[in-house]
Parts: C-alpha cells; sequence; structure tokens
C-alpha cells in the first residue's frame, strides 16, 4: 500500500487509521516471507531428499552390500578375486614387514570318488647310479594331481523285447511287457530330464539355450519338447511339495517372502504385468521344507491359505499382505531384524564421516554378535534363548531410547527419518525373536533361498505360461528343500524318478522326499 506522506491530515483518528494500515502491511509482508522462507526450507529438503535418493540409487545398483558378499559373483572374470591357485601362477612371494617369503598357498584336496588316470614319470635306467658306482633305490613318490574335463558322455537305452508265438498254429503271441517308464513315448530317461532340470533351475540355462547345446552334439532335441518333460514331471511331483506344505504348517516356526516374476498367457492380464512367487520356509530346523508357490498376485489371501491350520511363528518382513496374523491369536508375526539394519547401513555408506546412522549400527552389531556367538559354538535353541534373554534386552532397550531421541530431531520425510520410523513402528515385531531360541534374528534364510530364484529370472526374464510358472513353483521348491536338506540336486531327481511313477500312496511319495532319501 502507497501512502502520499505529504498530505498527512492532522487528526488524531486518522492518523489512528493510517498506523492501523502501517501494521496491516507490515504483517502482511511478514506472512509473505514467511511463507517463501517456509518454500525455500521445503525446496532445500526436497534436494536434499533427491540427491540423497540418487545417492543411495547408486550405492545400491554398483556397490557390494554385505549381504551379497557372501554370495558368488555373477558377472565373468572383471572384478573377482584371485585365489590362490591363480595367484600362485602369477607371483610366489609376498612381501611382510620389509622382507619376502615364499608362499604356501592350501589347495582343496579333490574328491576321492572321481577316478584316477596314473601317469608315471620315471628316471631313465641310466640315471639311476649314483656317482659312486652304487644304484639308487626307490626311497618314495610324489604324486601331483590335476582335473581333466571329459565331455558329456551320451548313451542310448534300447528296449529290446522278444516276440513268442506258436508256429504250428499260428497264434497266441505274446511279448515281454515294457517296464514302467518315466515319459512314455519319449527318447527322455530319468537322466536325461534330471539333468535338463538342474540345468534350468540350478545353473539358470533357459531351454532355448540348452537346445542349442544339444544341437552342437548333433543331437535334435527341441525347445517344445524339453517343456513338455519340465511340465510333466512337475505334475508327477505335485504330492511330494504337497508333502512338503504339510510339513511346513505342522511345525511351529515359519519364514515367508515373496519376489515378483512376469508370467505371460495369463487370463485377462497383460504380459507386461508382474506375478508373484511366494516362498515358505518351515519344517523343523534340521530337516527344513521349502516350497515356492505361484500366485498372479501379491495379495495376502495367498498365505493365509497356504498356512491355513498352521499355529506358530510367522517370521516375514513388513509388507501389509502378512497382517492377517493379527487377527489370528494362534499366529505370532515376527519381524525382520535385517530390514531394520538395512537402510542405516546404506546411508552410512553414503555419509562422508561418522554420524548418525554409524551411530546406530553399533547396537545392531551387538546384537548380530551374539547370534555369532551362538552359532560358533553351535548352540541348541535352548541354549540360544538363553543367551539371549542374557544378552539382548539391555541392547534392545538402549537401540529403542536411542531412536526415540533420534526421532525428535529427524525429518520425517528424509531416508534417516523413514529407517527410525520404520524400527519404531514395528518394533514389537522385531523384538519376537526373543520369544524362541528356534527363531532366527533375521528373514535372511528364506531370502537366501529365493536368491537363485531371482538370478535365474535374470536369464530367462519371463515364464512362458502359468503351466510353465507352476512347473517351476514345483521344481525350486523340490531343489531348495534339497539344498537345506545338503542333497545334491542332479544325483536326487535321478532317483526320484526312477521311482515316482511307482509310488501309491502317501508314504511311498514320502520317502522320496529330500529330507528321506538315502543316495
Amino acid at each position: 500500500m502507497d501512502l502520499d506522506l505529504k498530505n498527512l491530515p492532522s487528526s488524531e483518528v486518522t492518523l489512528q487509521k493510517i498506523i492501523l494500515q502501517f501494521h496491516q502491511v507490515i504483517t502482511t509482508q511478514q506472512q509473505t516471507l514467511l511463507a517463501q522462507q517456509e518454500e525455500l526450507i521445503s525446496y532445500k529438503e526436497k534436494y536434499a531428499r533427491l540427491i540423497e535418493e540418487i545417492r543411495l540409487s547408486k550405492q545400491q545398483r554398483f556397490s557390494p552390500t554385505s549381504e551379497k558378499s557372501a554370495q558368488s559373483d555373477l558377472f565373468d572374470e572383471a572384478g573377482i578375486e584371485l585365489d590362490d591357485e591363480v595367484k600362485d601362477s602369477i607371483s610366489d612371494e609376498i612381501h611382510v614387514n620389509g622382507h619376502t617369503r615364499k608362499k604356501h598357498p592350501v589347495r582343496q584336496k579333490l574328491p576321492l570318488d572321481i577316478p584316477r588316470e596314473t601317469i608315471v614319470h620315471d628316471l631313465p635306467e641310466e640315471e639311476k647310479h649314483c656317482d659312486c658306482g652304487a644304484q639308487l633305490a626307490k626311497i618314495g613318490e610324489e604324486v601331483t594331481e590335476q582335473l581333466k574335463y571329459i565331455p558329456a558322455k551320451l548313451t542310448v537305452l534300447q528296449h529290446v523285447r522278444y516276440k513268442w508265438a506258436c508256429k504250428p498254429c499260428q497264434e497266441n503271441v505274446k511279448i515281454a511287457a515294457m517296464p514302467v517308464l518315466l515319459l512314455p513315448k519319449s527318447i527322455a530317461t530319468p537322466e536325461l530330464v534330471a539333468h535338463t532340470l538342474v540345468s534350468k533351475y540350478v545353473d539358470h540355462i533357459p531351454l532355448y539355450r540348452q537346445q542349442a547345446i544339444w544341437q552342437r552334439l548333433d543331437i535334435h532335441l527341441p525347445r517344445n519338447s524339453l517343456c513338455g518333460w519340465v511340465i510333466k514331471v512337475a505334475e508327477l511331483c505335485e504330492p511330494l511339495v504337497a508333502l512338503l506344505r504339510e510339513n511346513i504348517v505342522k511345525n511351529s516356526y515359519v519364514q515367508a517372502d515373496e519376489t515378483p516374476v512376469q508370467v505371460l498367457q495369463e487370463i485377462g492380464r497383460a504380459n507386461t504385468t508382474k506375478s508373484t512367487m511366494w516362498a515358505y520356509k518351515g519344517g523343523g530346523i534340521d530337516h527344513p521344507s521349502i516350497v515356492f508357490e505361484y500366485q498372479e498376485t501379491r495379495g495376502g489371501q495367498h498365505p493365509q491359505y497356504f498356512l491355513r491350520g498352521f499355529q506358530g511363528f510367522l517370521q516375514s518382513d513388513a509388507y501389509s499382505g502378512y497382517n492377517f496374523v493379527e487377527k489370528d491369536p494362534g499366529i505370532t508375526h515376527v519381524g525382520c531384524m535385517a530390514h531394520a539394519r538395512r537402510p542405516f547401513a546404506q546411508l552410512a555408506k553414503l555419509a562422508k564421516q561418522t554420524g548418525t546412522a554409524h551411530d546406530s549400527l553399533k547396537y545392531f552389531r551387538q546384537l548380530y554378535a551374539i547370534e555369532k556367538t551362538a552359532k560358533e559354538q553351535q548352540l541348541s535353541s535352548e541354549q540360544r534363548y538363553a543367551l539371549r534373554q542374557q544378552h539382548a534386552p539391555p541392547i534392545l532397550e538402549k537401540l529403542k531410547f536411542w531412536l526415540q531421541q533420534r526421532l525428535t530431531t529427524t525429518p520425517a520425510q528424509h531416508k534417516l527419518g523413514q529407517a527410525i520410523g520404520y524400527a519404531l513402528t514395528h518394533w514389537q515385531t522385531l523384538t519376537s525373536y526373543l520369544h524362541d531360541g528356534r527363531i532366527e534374528i533375521d528373514n535372511n534364510a528364506i531370502e537366501n533361498l529365493i536368491r537363485p530364484f531371482a538370478i535365474g529370472r535374470k536369464n530367462w526374464l519371463f515364464m512362458g505360461s502359468p503351466a510353465g510358472a507352476k512347473a517351476g513353483a514345483t521344481l525350486y521348491s523340490l531343489i531348495a528343500t534339497c539344498k537345506g536338506n545338503h542333497v545334491e540336486p542332479y544325483t536326487y531327481f535321478v532317483h526320484i524318478l526312477h521311482r515316482i511313477r511307482l509310488c501309491k500312496t502317501q508314504d511311498d511319495y514320502r520317502e522320496l522326499l529330500p529330507q528321506h532319501v538315502t543316495l
């Protein structure tokens, strides 16, 4: 508002009005200034958040994480740490405190069950004499072993059945019965099918690549034939997966997780729509059962239906699809401490100097140190429970107090504020692992079982049909259970595929589970 100071009236009332107008102008300008300052602060916070998200995205994409460090490098030679044997071929010396000494790399011995081909190297007869004239005597030998690769050997099995008949009457023709075959009218033996399954679901070689590999050996195995073997064998193995689910539900501790998968030809859905592969692990610590289940959606009704009849501890991340347990008094929801720790660890890697994120990690390190001690000392569930009760509660109390203090001074929109909010919001489920010594501190075990599926997904990109997705879930279930029970997958599949057609009862199928087979 503009005022003409030259023509100010002398009236006191008019002067008061003018002063009020001045106050209004000043107040308006102050409000505008405050709004601009708030807007500037908001833009600065948004800018800081965007920079933080960009740095986090780069860190997650390009930097190795502690959780992935135990996994094999997925790429080629670039970035792979050389083992002692290869380093030794480059240089056989290392430097320690100013002097040089020879290295003595420790090489793991080759398995004794591999056939040995012996090549003897001996001195010529003329060199077996000493300068003194005496004959040299054999005092020992040195054995150097190398691993030789022999390409796959193929064998054709011919089922020859003699025919018999009565020549005088030209009737009564008889022929020996065919044995029960895994895939009638197919050239595939259990060994060939097992190789196909392991190549696809363990070694992550898609069927079209397997077809090309066979073509190099002049063997024509079209992809549709390989696909037919996979789907048919998966159907035969469905009773085994049903028994694995039964084991999981009967046990009182289950871990659950899920991962997206793209499936083509789903009725009423676009091919770009993401489906979900659910994973469950339970059935006991010593002999666990793992089941993958394909579903079109990520809805919470799927784990609720899969776990129908289950009572006990369900461990998962904080995804709302598991919230059905809140309405079931027989199920206790257990959170994942790794999910609470992960954002702090990511922020700590981005920080240029020690700060709040680093401070939080010391509490998580102390909690995981307890778990490490229990594992190294091979404590029983009861002993691990006692160890946790003795050491974990004081650390958790300090961590919670620290989080509550930082919550009041950290903007909720920032990544640090979100990490703090997550931990406090889910505090009850995060600390529920203290209730039972069987429960893990985090859900990493089931996440590690899903990781091979995620690696394979990068190779085959999508599943061609719902039938293929269902077959994949069945076979991934058996392979993951094999790994959980220290059973070699190829040997396992050869064993069960020779016998599965002969199964008639539940007990027959149960004997073929990875927990029960004797190979």
